[in-house]
């Protein structure tokens, strides 16, 4: 097994599963730490999905699964706790008698200062967690191909997730060290989009990242959201892998070093949609194979079968469905736990 400097993963990432109950008050526990970035997801309906960060506000929310600007939404989550927040009346995360999954990241430390490279340097503001190799980062655009942003990950990014918050109809621009710095995809089910001014031919070190001009992530004078990613050994992997279109014991392993607790997926070299999967939801018979999914990029409910196996050490599929097992390209981005963390000490949570 990997080791790794974290020892209890759910520490800076977490799955909560609960119920909604239309109140104004309806208390969430068991996340295990203030949500610096929580993105919820109704399960057992069509609603749509909401992200918000500690960074824009809570009352400030952006979708995955449309191209909308931010919105306002004072009647989902009404304050922060350190194990989790109050919810609402909003039925992206609180409608009475429906089933949500929300997705916690910890960043929680500040960070602020000045953007640079080429055009005029804009200030920005974030929150970081080196240790789990997590941040947001709220910057403004200037139009300037060669404007770089600080991320204060100390490491590499290897997946930034950025949104025009100004601009509606603007795709999210999505950079994954699998395609390159001449490459991004969307949160929609289209392939990736080649293009050297994406990032301005530019790879992330590991104190910036470099824009290109385009309106999605670098209008002038427009907010933009960042988050960024760096693999940290026996937590967080973002890979690559080429399916096989195969099934059973035939079908690809994919190796992270950890046991996973989280995985989305994306088809780069043809469309299909964005899968996520995780622990917390139904696995079958109790067991590590994982049979409910849902899409990051569409609005449908909870569905699945028997399509992926957590193992110990990375993860399998069953199956060989288009959206993450034929022979195309994909990415993913992991979260999970090794069962060995640091000094060889035998980690506390899976």
């Amino acid at each position: 097994m990997a080791y790794t400097t974290i020892n209890k993963s759910t520490a800076h990432f977490n799955t909560k599963l609960y119920t909604g109950d239309g109140t104004t008050s309806n208390t969430i526990t068991g996340i295990g730490f203030q949500s610096d970035m929580a993105w919820f997801k109704a399960r057992s309906t069509t609603d749509s999905h909401f992200l918000t960060d500690s960074v824009r506000g809570i009352t400030k929310y952006i979708r995955p699964s449309a191209t909308n600007a931010e919105e306002t939404e004072t009647t989902a989550i009404t304050s922060l706790t350190s194990d989790g927040y109050v919810l609402s009346t909003a039925g992206n995360v609180n409608d009475n008698n429906v089933t949500y999954a929300s997705w916690n990241w910890k960043a929680g430390t500040s960070v602020s200062g000045n953007s640079g490279g080429s055009g005029t340097a804009k200030s920005y503001t974030g929150s970081v967690n080196t240790t789990a190799g997590f941040s947001i980062i709220k910057y403004t655009g200037n139009g300037a191909s060669g404007h770089t942003i600080p991320h204060h990950l100390g490491a590499i990014p290897q997946m930034m997730i950025i949104k025009n918050l100004t601009t509606g109809s603007t795709n999210w621009m999505i950079y994954h060290k699998t395609m390159g710095n001449t490459k991004a995809i969307y949160f929609t089910d289209a392939s990736q989009d080649i293009d050297a001014g994406w990032w301005n031919n530019t790879s992330p070190t590991s104190s910036v990242f470099t824009l290109g001009n385009h309106a999605n992530h670098n209008a002038n004078n427009n907010s933009m959201i960042a988050y960024c990613f760096a693999d940290v050994k026996g937590y967080s992997k973002m890979g690559g892998y080429k399916g096989n279109n195969l099934t059973g014991s035939n079908s690809p392993f994919i190796y992270t070093g950890f046991t996973p607790s989280f995985l989305m997926v994306k088809k780069i070299s043809d469309t299909n949609h964005w899968i996520i999967w995780d622990n917390k939801r139904s696995t079958k018979n109790g067991k590590n194979i994982i049979d409910k999914k849902l899409y990051a990029n569409i609005n449908n409910a909870e569905n699945g079968n028997d399509d992926v196996s957590f193992l110990s050490n990375g993860f399998k599929f069953n199956t060989n469905t288009g959206d993450w097992n034929a022979t195309e390209d994909y990415l993913y981005m992991c979260f999970g736990q090794s069962i060995v963390g640091s000094n060889d000490v035998p980690a506390t949570a899976r």
